[in-house]
């Protein structure tokens, strides 16, 4: 896991080395450059060590006329590496980069697909002068790049491109991305004009000034024939997840996991003490180190079901109390790490695994893309009504599902506020009757919501299949990514295992959402693991911050003053007075609910975007173009 920066043509020594430091959050163990004789490339990298901790791990790595340049980890290297031995390629070392570039040497692009990990590389060829570029299947690794008359450049982050850039500019639709932040994440099109992303599941090459890019994965060309036999699907599920985990195990370094007492990051907890008694080559048995965000006295503390994974694995979670003072104090600086639009704030994540790095801990196994995958989001389990036709039954267990769940009282929920007319047939009082129109209308919508193309799945695996590939996971992938390279944390996602990808999206609706649970065939599979607290919560609360309290209290006057100033005033990006307005309610008790004084810190985002991020950029762009530019 590290920061990566290439530019062709090459770029001269200092200029570059500076670029690249920008990236330097990402990969603090050490930085290393190569420029070749032609002068024809320069390639960076910020090295975070977690697999081969000894010099013949450094990139660029060279192997005969390949060079790379690589941010993430190939999980199956072990087995990747003994399958290359067999067909004659040696090792120097015991890392998994090399096992990269000597899997590139056998199969070409398609050693991409056989790839089980988390990637964006590049791989530089002396005797075509061809850049080779890759991302995952899923997008856990980001990759921007700028292409002109000039020249290439690519890296990790925005940031380290911005001293390519002939001008600093935003995005010509700036304001939709404000007003929808997951919109953008699966495009090519970024927050900085001229910068594009590299898109997932892809491969490209660039030569002679021109990328030509090549999908190397589609989930729905991995669907499978999957046993209707419920039983058999927890038990192949089951095998799945805990390979997922044991090969997201193997590290170099201690390892840990954040905890949120939710169902997805305990199944993760206790599915590492499962394995951790199994002995392999790579794995690494120093694992218990458990960090969980707490909020005493709050209502957003989940400390209740923290304590019960811990207590049932026999361990002791490392609670880091999210602080407003330590947030508010590194307020410009977080933001600019991040340098992203989003509808929450960063700083509880950025303050957990900054714990995370402060307690020698740079690797976790974390629980993202379980709520795409087996709807954990309320409103979604809405688009089963389809599939489950009439039948009243069936049609009550979804709705009681999704009640259970606080579908009436979700931020979601505000466009659906007809829902919560089933609550009284829910405790028998009404008939199905009375919910015929309302179904009627919702199974309407179904019809009439454009859909992707359909093959083996159901209604509801439809809109999780968008859900996962393009809507929602992507930005929180992005998110996530970012809060823990901020502090030098690589992220490990076993559910995005795409083995697991693939056979979930292959199962029928009914095995994620029946017997009044979301995440059904997950709780089934790891209900010998998890405490029956775990197994039987319905509640989902998410990584949320107390803004409100946070605004009446450490950052009462912070927000006061910023809402006064010209700067704030004269803002393109937000409607000052309405904002303005919504912050002093906030902060004044004025019929402001926990959701809307989370909707007042939203509405801010873009000015706090503006003044800590863009602007940073441009005085990046006016340092870089007092000395030196590459292109």
């Amino acid at each position: 896991m590290c920061g990566i920066l290439g530019t062709i043509p090459a770029t001269p020594q200092g200029y570059f080395s500076e670029a690249l430091s920008l990236l330097k959050h990402r990969g603090p163990d050490g930085s290393s450059t190569w420029h070749n004789q032609a002068q024809s490339i320069s390639l960076g990298h910020n090295r975070l060590t977690i697999i081969d901790k000894t010099e013949s791990g450094i990139q660029p790595m060279h192997r005969e006329h390949l060079h790379i340049v690589y941010n993430g980890e190939i999980f199956n290297f072990v087995e990747l590496r003994d399958e290359l031995m067999t067909l004659g390629f040696t090792f120097t070392s015991t890392s998994d980069t090399e096992v990269i570039l000597n899997a590139y040497k056998a199969w070409k692009e398609e050693c991409f697909a056989r790839f089980n990990g988390m990637w964006a590389l590049a791989i530089w060829n002396d005797i075509d002068n061809t850049l080779l570029l890759s991302r995952d299947r899923y997008g856990e690794k980001p990759l921007y790049y700028i292409s002109h008359n000039n020249g290439f450049a690519f890296a990790s982050e925005m940031k380290a491109l911005i001293p390519f850039l002939e001008n600093v500019e935003v995005h010509a639709n700036f304001k939709s991305f404000c007003n929808n932040p997951f919109a953008y994440e699966a495009t090519e099109d970024c927050l900085i004009k001229d910068i594009k992303r590299f898109p997932a599941s892809h491969w490209g090459k660039h030569k002679d000034g021109e990328l030509v890019l090549h999908q190397y994965w589609n989930t729905k060309e991995h669907l499978q024939l999957i046993s209707s036999n419920y039983k058999k699907q927890t038990e192949e599920f089951r095998s799945l997840f805990l390979d997922a985990i044991k090969i997201r195990m193997r590290s170099d370094v201690p390892i840990g996991t954040a905890l949120s007492g939710g169902i997805d990051s305990s199944c993760v907890a206790v599915a590492m003490h499962a394995i951790a008694g199994k002995v392999e080559s790579n794995f690494n048995h120093n694992w218990q180190n458990v960090f969980s965000a707490v909020y005493p006295n709050s209502d957003v503390d989940e400390s209740e079901y923290i304590k019960s994974v811990t207590a049932q694995l026999n361990i002791k979670a490392f609670e880091v109390e999210i602080d407003a003072t330590k947030a508010l104090a590194q307020f410009e600086e977080d933001y600019y790490k991040f340098e992203e639009l989003y509808i929450t704030s960063p700083f509880p994540m950025l303050q957990t695994y900054a714990a995370m790095r402060k307690q020698g801990v740079v690797v976790t196994l974390d629980g993202h893309g379980a709520d795409e995958l087996f709807c954990g989001y309320d409103t979604f389990m809405l688009a089963a009504l389809k599939d489950c036709g009439l039948n009243p039954f069936t049609i009550k267990s979804i709705l009681n599902t999704y009640n259970a769940l606080g579908g009436n009282k979700s931020q979601f929920q505000k466009k659906q506020k007809t829902f919560s007319e089933y609550t009284k047939w829910n405790t028998g009082s009404e008939s199905i009757t009375a919910l015929l129109p309302i179904i009627s209308t919702e199974i309407k919508k179904a019809l009439a919501t454009p859909k992707i193309q359909k093959e083996k799945m159901d209604t509801l695996t439809e809109n999780l299949y968008k859900l996962f590939h393009t809507d929602n996971l992507p930005t929180l992938l992005r998110n996530y990514d970012h809060y823990s390279m901020a502090n030098g944390v690589e992220i490990r996602s076993p559910f995005l295992d795409h083995r697991l990808v693939s056979y979930t999206f292959s199962l029928p609706w009914q095995s994620k959402l029946s017997k009044g649970l979301t995440k059904t065939i997950l709780r089934d599979a790891m209900q010998p693991y998890l405490p029956k607290a775990i197994y039987n919560r319905r509640s989902k609360m998410g990584f949320q911050t107390p803004i409100v309290d946070w605004l009446k209290g450490p950052w009462k006057h912070y927000f006061l003053e910023l809402i006064h100033t010209d700067r704030f005033n004269q803002s393109t990006f937000i409607e000052a007075n309405t904002v303005r307005q919504n912050i002093e309610n906030c902060i004044n008790n004025k019929d402001v609910s926990y959701r809307e004084g989370e909707l007042a810190y939203t509405s801010i985002a873009p000015f706090l975007w503006e003044l800590f991020v863009f602007e940073k950029f441009k005085q990046i762009h006016l340092q870089f173009k007092n000395t030196k530019t590459a292109f």
